[in-house]
């Protein structure tokens, strides 16, 4: 998947520019409309001065200057209320972040990212092309006096023939001119058309490989491909546009067995919300004062901007999916920022959520609460974002990295790492158990449950957030249904445990976390097993067996 890979880079690009050119457009346009404004005051002082140099009489002077004071005032005035307008536009542009899509087809068409320009045709200077006239030998001669009968008749043809000569050796210079300048334009026509034809091949080859880039992209999508999945993905959420001064900075993991796509996304800090409410002008003083917005109402804001993000993030990529391979999406939103404590650079996670499709496609977005909603689907959600109080994500990131598992098939040959689908099922209960051992909970193995897989019942000794954890160990090749997720819940009520933990090889179905949503269980996969068995030193692959 190289190939989609640098597609994808080159449609993210292609996006970055297109975002950043509309804005630039966006400014340019505000930019002369501000200028067109000041050019027209500037006008009327102007207009002002010269009748003020007209006037002769004290009393015309006087009232002259009074207008010429009024208009700046005036002006001024006018200045603040265009910064307060914009101001307020801005804030109207934060408050829609979500609206903004609604109305949007979210869906890319492969076509579309075919290069669709047509190389323009060739069209040299004018200078080059313009047909001139080879000198004519005549038009040197008829200034060529002819010569008089006397001089004719006594044989003097000297000057005749001095002024031929001129005449012709004039003529033979232009005619050098003429095939030295023709020559030139030719050499350069020529240059030109070579560098020409040069550059419509790149552009053909240009054609050809985006072509066969766009084709083997829409290929793969179909076969559910899922590097092709996490980048068309890609494509859609680098497309969407938010308001100026958003720096857009997401990755993305994708886990094939549940249909699962998990997004990493950098939310904007909260100074993107204008600190000023209002602009005044001073008269007296001649300047402009700024009313500092409430931080009651900044918090407020950035509350709806965070919430907005997630739940617009999570639209795009499900109606995007034309391919019906997305059935869950986890949202982890984090800030970059500094510890005060520390002064270390800092990444909280400000608002975690997993939803599925069905579950979210039963949402009016656009009547929806945006914290109600979120908190409906079972999201943390930071209490003081504007803070930087940070949640638990719903699942790390790197849990869901494909690469942990991609390791292994790679090197299933040649490194001496064990795959946990050789392991016996006492032996993989044994690992689990040792896991969450290494982790920091006192666990012990219990009876074997019905599949095969062992209840491990673990203490977590912190106090207040610590209690008795249920852990089940499935070693699966197959997604884990609902019913499994139902039997540890059942299992932790009836040991009155506080938390329950199952642990698999695959991955888990959306009706798995659909119905763990809203309670105390936590599904690891294959890659987050990987990953945590990393975290503490194991070293270990998941191959699944061929049928």
């Amino acid at each position: 998947m190289t190939k989609s890979i640098n597609l994808n880079w080159m449609v993210r690009q292609a996006a970055r520019a297109s975002r950043e050119a509309e804005t630039n457009r966006k400014r340019l346009l505000k930019a002369q409309a501000a200028q067109l404004k000041a050019t027209e005051r500037q006008r009327k002082q102007a207009e002002i001065a010269a009748r003020r140099q007209m006037v002769q009489s004290e009393k015309e002077r006087k009232q002259l200057e009074k207008e010429a004071k009024q208009q700046y005032v005036a002006g001024r005035i006018e200045e603040v209320e265009e910064k307060n307008e914009a101001n307020a536009n801005y804030i109207i542009e934060l408050s829609k972040i979500l609206e903004h899509t609604l109305d949007i087809d979210d869906t890319i068409e492969f076509d579309s990212l075919r290069v669709k320009d047509e190389f323009p045709p060739f069209t040299p200077p004018e200078e080059l092309i313009m047909v001139v006239p080879r000198p004519d030998k005549q038009d040197y001669l008829k200034n060529v006096k002819p010569m008089r009968f006397l001089e004719n008749a006594l044989g003097m043809k000297g000057r005749h023939q001095r002024e031929t000569q001129a005449a012709e050796a004039e003529y033979d210079n232009a005619v050098k001119a003429y095939e030295a300048l023709e020559c030139e334009k030719k050499s350069k026509l020529e240059q030109l058309k070579t560098e020409y034809d040069s550059n419509h091949e790149a552009f053909l080859r240009k054609v050809q490989q985006r072509d066969q880039e766009v084709s083997e992209l829409d290929a793969a999508y179909k076969s559910a491909d899922p590097s092709a999945i996490k980048t068309y993905t890609t494509m859609v959420l680098e497309r969407s546009e938010y308001p100026d001064g958003f720096t857009k900075s997401f990755r993305l993991a994708y886990a094939p067995e549940s249909k699962e796509m998990v997004v990493e996304y950098e939310l904007p800090c909260i100074d993107v919300i204008p600190n000023a409410a209002e602009y005044k002008y001073n008269k007296s003083k001649d300047d402009v004062v700024e009313k500092a917005r409430k931080p009651s109402e900044m918090k407020t804001l950035y509350q709806d901007i965070v919430a907005a993000i997630a739940i617009r993030t999570i639209h795009e990529i499900f109606e995007a999916d034309q391919g019906n391979y997305i059935q869950v999406v986890t949202f982890n939103g984090f800030v970059t920022t500094t510890d005060p404590a520390t002064g270390k650079d800092a990444h909280p996670c400000l608002i975690s959520v997993r939803t599925t499709n069905d579950s979210f496609n039963e949402l009016n977005l656009n009547r929806i609460d945006k914290l109600v909603c979120l908190r409906n689907l079972g999201a943390q959600v930071s209490s003081r974002p504007d803070e930087q109080l940070p949640v638990k994500p719903v699942i790390e990131f790197d849990m869901v990295d494909r690469r942990f598992i991609e390791q292994g098939d790679v090197l299933s040959g040649i490194d001496s790492r064990p795959n946990l689908m050789d392991l016996t099922y006492g032996e993989f209960e044994n690992l689990t158990s040792n896991l969450f051992g290494k982790m920091g909970l006192e666990s012990k193995l219990t009876r074997a449950s019905k599949d095969g897989g062992v209840d491990a019942v673990a203490f977590d000794i912190r106090p207040i957030l610590g209690g008795k954890v249920v852990i089940q160990a499935k070693r699966y090749k197959n997604t884990v249904g609902v019913s499994a997720v139902r039997d540890l819940y059942g299992t932790m009520m009836n040991e009155g445990a506080s938390k329950g933990i199952i642990v698999t090889t695959s991955g888990y179905g959306p009706d798995a976390y659909e119905f763990a949503k809203d309670k105390p269980l936590e599904l690891i996969d294959g890659g987050g097993l990987l990953y945590l068995l990393d975290q503490v030193g194991i070293k270990a692959k998941i191959i699944m067996p061929q049928e």
